[in-house]
């Protein structure tokens, strides 16, 4: 093989992992010219179309007990307390979950008890992470809204889980309204809670 085709099958190489990295972790899964969207999330607007929640499952609280209802809940118990719910399924090994918390966090302060915000702990169904992984990371970052995982791992199945990190934004009766895959700055998850409160008024 002469030195273009050497290069060329290096650079196919680093191309093909450099994807990998990308789709695990919720990367460049579409291009959209909005600039709240260049770190790839892509967002799905399921208004309308009835999309409801799989089915219930158990979760082991990390912290936030005093606000879900304890150290062992059901998420239906979240949405038992009649308020909207933003799920966010993260892990600890996961570089753009790492980045968004503190937006999370901004965003949480910012809505105090209008909805409740969760941060669902995906890592050990990834392969991004054990619960320790994922405990550090919360404590490295000081985020105080309620986090927590499941041993459930037919949750990443059932919610059509396709990257890193991803959000989904549910009505009080259980409705899916969106689902955004990819990291989130203050300002697009700001708006989006707006769009999911407004969304709620009729639950």
């Amino acid at each position: 093989m002469n030195g273009r085709g050497k290069r060329n099958s290096t650079l196919f190489a680093v191309a093909i992992v450099v994807t990998v990295v990308l789709a695990a972790c919720g990367g460049a899964i579409q291009s959209n010219s909005d600039a709240s969207q260049t770190a790839g999330a892509v967002l799905a607007d399921t208004a309308g179309t009835e999309s409801q929640l799989p089915a219930d499952f158990q979760i082991a609280v990390y912290q936030g007990q005093e606000i879900v209802g304890g150290q062992e809940v059901l998420f239906s118990e979240l949405l038992g307390q009649g308020k909207p719910v933003v799920l966010n399924l993260w892990a600890g090994l996961c570089p753009p979950c790492r980045l968004e918390m503190p937006d999370f966090q901004e965003v949480s302060d910012q809505f105090g008890d209008e909805v409740v915000l969760f941060g669902l702990d995906v890592g050990p169904f990834t392969n991004l992470g054990s619960r320790e992984d994922g405990q550090s990371l919360v404590q490295e970052l000081g985020v105080t809204y309620p986090v927590g995982t499941t041993d459930e791992a037919d949750v990443v199945r059932a919610y059509g889980l396709i990257g890193m990190p991803t959000t989904y934004f549910i009505t009080p009766d259980g409705e899916i309204v969106q689902q955004w895959t990819g990291l989130l700055t203050s300002e697009k998850l700001s708006k989006l809670v707006e769009e999911l409160l407004e969304a709620s008024g009729g639950s």
